[in-house]
């Protein structure tokens, strides 16, 4: 069995707060509002700090608490949507910034579900014996591409990171269904083409996105895939003990465990604290069950990991902790 594991998880936000009240200042909102079709009551904002930054912190982190030197690192991916530059990746700041000579360095591109997607592209790499450990960080400044005069999509965003160190283990647990389908339902900073012979005017659209049509795609394919997945492995929902989904909405997280028939306490749920933080939301969530006592490492316990977002894209990750 190709499986995998977590030899450490961190997780780093900025220091600021936004709260609801604040945010009700400059739209017209609530905090009673904003709660109860969000689930969102705080977030933490980027005062400058830019991705590689929130990065770098969550990369020193995992070195720290596995005891590895950076050297000692054979591959780093960052999944985000809102890279310091269009070149060089974020990965590549980290690897300077970390110090990770040995290591090469590339940037996923999958939005929300970008960390489920670099987690199944390690696996690959750890499966083939050539590499031994691979830093997978979920980073995303969506503060930078979020409209602040939009109710509709400012009261959901956050900034932050989180990441694991991935090593191979034969033994593990390890099994995945991921999907694509192209889409425009979410849809931000689109790159119009500008130049001498389109004869248009550059500009910058903001994150967007069809709050409706969000929620019924994410209540279907996350439900389909989990189900899936679990069918895929011969299990069932009562052999699982967590599902840690993408933080996107309080309220669809509800509607996906009623749709499965379970309990919400399977799913572990921290969107009050830092609203949707995209690629960075699961590893945070992981980062702070491993914090709190959730999750202990080597105890065997079997978890779903589900991301859903912009592409559109989705996927699970079955895997033992």
């Amino acid at each position: 069995m190709n499986g995998v594991k977590i030899r450490a998880a961190a997780h780093y936000v900025p220091s600021a707060v936004l709260g609801n009240d604040q945010i009700s200042t400059w739209v017209d909102t609530t905090d009673e509002w904003i709660v109860k079709r969000t689930g969102v009551s705080q977030r933490r904002i980027s005062e400058g700090e830019n991705t590689s930054d929130l990065s770098i912190e969550v990369g020193k982190q995992l070195l720290g608490s596995a005891g590895l030197a950076a050297e000692d690192v054979d591959l780093i991916m960052v999944a985000t949507i809102t890279p310091d530059y269009l070149t060089p990746s974020v990965a590549c700041l980290v690897q300077e910034g970390l110090g990770a000579v040995n290591a090469f360095a590339f940037d996923i591109s999958a939005a929300c579900s970008g960390f489920v997607f670099g987690l199944s592209t390690a696996q690959k790499y750890l499966a083939s014996g050539q590499y031994k450990n691979i830093l997978i960080i979920g980073a995303d400044v969506l503060s930078k591409i979020t409209d602040w005069d939009d109710r509709g999509s400012c009261i959901l965003f956050g900034d932050g990171a989180g990441g694991v160190l991935l090593v191979a283990d034969p033994d593990a647990l390890y099994s995945e269904k991921l999907h694509s389908r192209g889409g425009t339902v979410i849809n931000g900073g689109h790159m119009e083409v500008v130049n001498p012979f389109s004869k248009r005017e550059r500009k910058f659209d903001f994150l967007k996105l069809d709050g409706r049509e969000v929620f019924d795609f994410a209540v279907k394919s996350v439900t389909e895939n989990i189900t899936e997945l679990l069918e895929k492995v011969g299990m069932t929902l009562d052999d699982i003990d967590h599902i840690i989904p993408h933080q996107a909405n309080g309220r669809i997280i509800e509607a996906i465990a009623k749709k499965l028939k379970t309990g919400l306490e399977k799913f572990y749920v921290n969107i009050q604290k830092y609203g949707n933080t995209s690629a960075a939301s699961i590893p945070i969530a992981l980062s702070e069950m491993f914090t709190n006592g959730t999750l202990k490492q080597g105890t065997g316990k079997k978890v779903i990991l589900v991301g859903f977002g912009g592409g559109l894209t989705w996927g699970s990750v079955l895997m033992s902790v």
